[in-house]
């Protein structure tokens, strides 16, 4: 789900540093990650609770300090966010809870 972002006015901008990143990202085995997820997560969880006048050049720094623990971690909490976990037998939930 794409959030529109005020910072948004830097994306096609800084292009170039997020097509780097995730060859970054491709050179540690991980070929799954868009620039798109990238943006995401900084505009998520990065800049969420930024300052309102962000320039240029610390856009640029985010984008080329993230590292790939903190971009994986992102991804993992969000994917059981978005999970449904159902337990409607018994059996399974006494099995969990062992």
């Amino acid at each position: 789900m794409n959030v529109s972002h005020e910072f948004d006015r830097f994306r096609s901008i800084v292009g170039p540093a997020l097509k780097s990143k995730q060859e970054e990202f491709l050179l540690l085995g991980y070929d799954n990650v868009s620039e798109e997820e990238i943006w995401q997560f900084l505009v998520k969880k990065k800049w969420r609770k930024g300052k309102n006048e962000i320039k240029l050049h610390e856009v640029i720094q985010s984008i080329l300090s993230l590292k790939i623990g903190e971009f994986m971690n992102y991804s993992a909490v969000e994917a059981l966010k978005e999970a449904e976990f159902t337990l409607d037998d018994d059996e399974e939930l006494l099995e969990l809870l062992k």
